[in-house]
C-alpha cells in the first residue's frame, strides 16, 4: 500500500485543527502552520450550538469537550432592561478559545501531526494538499468592532445573556476556572476611546448599557483577556475558485447565532472525506476543492443568508424596539429560527 499524500493546513484554529485532527486519526500525514502560539484568547462568543454527535464522533472531539458547560437558557436583554428568556432546543458547550485550542493542539501532536507555530506562510501560494484555514477575511470596508474579556465574579441572571444596545450587541458566557466572557459586536464610533482593558466598558457606556457596564465595574477584569477585532465582515456566501478554504476563511456567519465554532467543526468533517480521498491517490485536487466547496456551500448557505436578514434587527434601535414588541407577543418564531441558523 502507497504512503498517503501530505494534508498542508495553513491556520491552526478551531477548523484548520480539527482537521488535522480528523487526517491523522485517518493515518494521513498533516502539517498545521499556525502564525501564533497556544495558548491564546481570541474574540469569541465561547459557546457551541448545533454541533451534532456525529460531527464530534468523527474529528475525535469529544475528549477535548467532555468538561464543557451544557447550558440550555439564556435571558435577552434591552438596554438594559430583561426583554424574553428562552430554552435552547439543544443545550450549548461552553469552553473558552484559550482552553479549546489548546487541547486541540496537544491532541493533534499527539496523534502524529506537524504542528510549526510562529510561522506565516505565503497566501497566495495554493499548491495541490494545501487547506486555508487562517481565519476572517478582513473586510475592505467594516464598521464592525468585535471586543472580549473574561472577569470573575460577574453574576449572571440567566445561564447566557444576550444584550441589545445601540448599533451593539453583547454576549455573557461562564466559561472554566470561575469566569465570564463578555464579548460584544459594536459599530465603531470615533467618539469612544481606552486602552485594552477600559475600551469594551467604555462601548457598553456609548452604547446605551451603561446597566451592564456597572455589573462589569463591580468585577474582577481578567486582563490578560482582553482583545479587540476591526475589520470584521460578514459573508452569505462562500468563496469561490481553486482555493480549498475552512471556518472563517470561507464564510463568517454573525456571532449572535453562536454558530461559529460549530461551523468550524462541521466544516472540518466536510472536508475530511474528500481530502482522504485525494491522499489516497485516488482523485485530483481541482475535483477534490470542487466537491469540498459544494458540500461546503449546500451546508451552509441557507444559515448564512438567514443570519444575514436577520442581523440588522439587533443593531438598529426602532428595530430592536419592533423585535422586542413582537417577542412579548410571541409572533418571534424562536424555536423555528434556531434551526434555521443552525
Amino acid at each position: 500500500m502507497s504512503t498517503p499524500r501530505e494534508i498542508e493546513i495553513i491556520g491552526g484554529g478551531l477548523a484548520g485543527l480539527a482537521l488535522g485532527l480528523g487526517l491523522r486519526r485517518a493515518g494521513v500525514p498533516a502539517t498545521v502552520f499556525e502564525a501564533g502560539d497556544y495558548p491564546r484568547h481570541r474574540v469569541c462568543g465561547e459557546f457551541i450550538t448545533g454541533l451534532g454527535e456525529g460531527t464530534v464522533a468523527r474529528l475525535g472531539l469529544a475528549p477535548l469537550l467532555a468538561d464543557a458547560g451544557r447550558l440550555s437558557e439564556v435571558e435577552w436583554f434591552l438596554g438594559g432592561r430583561p426583554l424574553r428568556r428562552q430554552r435552547l432546543p439543544a443545550p450549548a458547550l461552553a469552553l473558552s478559545r484559550h482552553v479549546l485550542d489548546a487541547r486541540l493542539a496537544a491532541a493533534f501532536t499527539a496523534a502524529g501531526g506537524r504542528l510549526v507555530t510562529g510561522t506565516r506562510m505565503d497566501p497566495e501560494a495554493a499548491p495541490a494538499g494545501r487547506v486555508f484555514s487562517t481565519g476572517r477575511r478582513r473586510a475592505a470596508v467594516s464598521p464592525w468592532l468585535g471586543l472580549k474579556l473574561h472577569a470573575r465574579g460577574l453574576r449572571l441572571t440567566s445561564e447566557l445573556e444576550f444584550h441589545l444596545g445601540d448599533e451593539a450587541y453583547v454576549g455573557l458566557c461562564p466559561v472554566e476556572g470561575g469566569r465570564v466572557n463578555v464579548c460584544g459586536l459594536f459599530r465603531q464610533r470615533a467618539d469612544v476611546t481606552g486602552n485594552r482593558e477600559t475600551v469594551l466598558q467604555a462601548y457598553l457606556c456609548a452604547t446605551g448599557l451603561e446597566t451592564l457596564a456597572a455589573r462589569l465595574a463591580g468585577a474582577e477584569i481578567c486582563t490578560e483577556s482582553c482583545s479587540a477585532v476591526a475589520g470584521v465582515g460578514f459573508d452569505r456566501c462562500g468563496v469561490a475558485g481553486d482555493r480549498l478554504c475552512l471556518g472563517d476563511t470561507f464564510a463568517m456567519i454573525p456571532p449572535f447565532t453562536g454558530n461559529g465554532m460549530a461551523m468550524a467543526f462541521q466544516g472540518a468533517e466536510l472536508a475530511l472525506g474528500p481530502l482522504l480521498a485525494w491522499a489516497g491517490g485516488g482523485v485530483a485536487w481541482p475535483e477534490t476543492v470542487r466537491a469540498t466547496n459544494t458540500a461546503l456551500r449546500k451546508k451552509f448557505a441557507r444559515r448564512l443568508k438567514v443570519a444575514d436578514t436577520a442581523h440588522p434587527f439587533l443593531f438598529s434601535p426602532p428595530r430592536q424596539r419592533w423585535l422586542a414588541a413582537s417577542s412579548r407577543l410571541g409572533l418571534v418564531p424562536l424555536r423555528p429560527l434556531y434551526h434555521l441558523l443552525h
